[in-house]
């Protein structure tokens, strides 16, 4: 579903395909970090946040243009209006990499719009057309279940609007799930082009839901569900928004957390918060699974047919929805 790239020390570019592992950065220098103040945080209800997960899963492969996303789609979006106070679908045609028409909808939930002070939260909704990574080759045009990647971060971030709907923070939140995040190149072509991955979150970073729309950072959550994942420090998120990483690591151990947020900086990889950084201008972050154990860097299924609803454990979605939870609830 991404284009792990490269940096250099003048400037830098995407050398990478989709099969290939993210290259791991330096290490941080020691750097001192402030402690966290004490904060009130509502408790993130785990099994709320599997069942989010298990339902999209249920339509079957959410690859745009199927019955399946269709319904997967219209469900997302009833979910987030219970919990939102403005709901956006933003709908849109888009052209594929293979020249597919796609129809496309990123579906956008606002708290608070009174507030200006905003933070931005953001997964995939949608899965991937193929199990190009998968261990037997016949099945590498095979759609994915996507439980890990795509459904568990939409999961924890709707369990997180249904919290924030019972208890207020002091910030406005924006919720979005954006469409056609993993229809990128197939893993076979060898020209690769990191501009034909999400192309939902490349069309609202041109045209937002409002058109002055901003926010004072962004957390983008990928494959955040698996058993024993690790999210290390991705490259651009240091790149764009280091202050926001530190931030939300510091927060995680403060949480308990600190065996899933590794203290390591680890590869860039280009997804959806790439594009709000660069196109968008807003520092945008990206809590993602690397793994050091595989070849391609990420969790094992990935891109596979085995990316189902054995990959996913409660815990992990725990760890990173209360992390998040108390990253939105400590802002004044």
């Amino acid at each position: 579903m991404l284009l792990p790239s490269k940096m250099l020390i003048i400037c830098f570019f995407i050398l990478q395909s989709c099969s290939e592992a993210p290259r791991e950065n330096q290490g941080e220098t020691g750097r001192s970090e402030p402690p966290v103040r004490e904060i009130e945080i509502p408790a993130f209800n785990k099994d709320s946040a599997y069942h989010y997960v298990e339902k999209q899963v249920s339509f079957g492969p959410r690859v745009p243009n199927t019955e399946a996303h269709r319904k997967a789609g219209e469900w997302l979006a009833q979910s987030l209006a219970l919990f939102a106070d403005t709901l956006y679908i933003q709908r849109t045609r888009t052209r594929a990499y293979d020249g597919t028409v796609l129809n496309i909808k990123n579906i956008v939930g606002v708290f608070q719009p009174e507030k200006t002070s905003r933070v931005l939260l953001c997964a995939h909704w949608d899965s991937r057309p193929y199990a190009d990574h998968d261990p037997n080759p016949e099945k590498h045009y095979t759609p994915i279940d996507g439980a890990n990647d795509g459904a568990s971060g939409v999961g924890v971030l709707m369990e997180i609007a249904r919290i924030i709907h019972e208890t207020r923070p002091n910030v406005g939140v924006d919720i979005i799930f954006f469409d056609a995040e993993d229809y990128g190149q197939h893993q076979s072509i060898t020209q690769p082009d990191q501009d034909t991955w999400a192309l939902g979150s490349q069309h609202w970073a041109r045209n937002p839901h409002r058109s002055d729309y901003n926010a004072r950072y962004g957390i983008l959550l990928d494959m955040v569900g698996a058993s024993g994942a690790t999210f290390k420090k991705e490259g651009f998120s240091m790149l764009y928004a280091a202050n926001i990483v530190r931030k939300v690591w510091n927060i995680a151990r403060q949480q308990g957390y600190g065996q899933y947020f590794l203290s390591r900086e680890g590869g860039y990889i280009t997804d959806d918060h790439y594009y709000i950084n660069k196109i968008r201008g807003i520092p945008t972050i990206n809590i993602i699974h690397q793994d050091d154990t595989t070849p391609h860097g990420f969790f094992p299924e990935w891109h596979t047919t085995g990316d189902t609803m054995e990959v996913i454990d409660p815990e992990t979605l725990k760890a990173v929805g209360q992390t998040v939870l108390a990253v939105i609830f400590s802002e004044n």
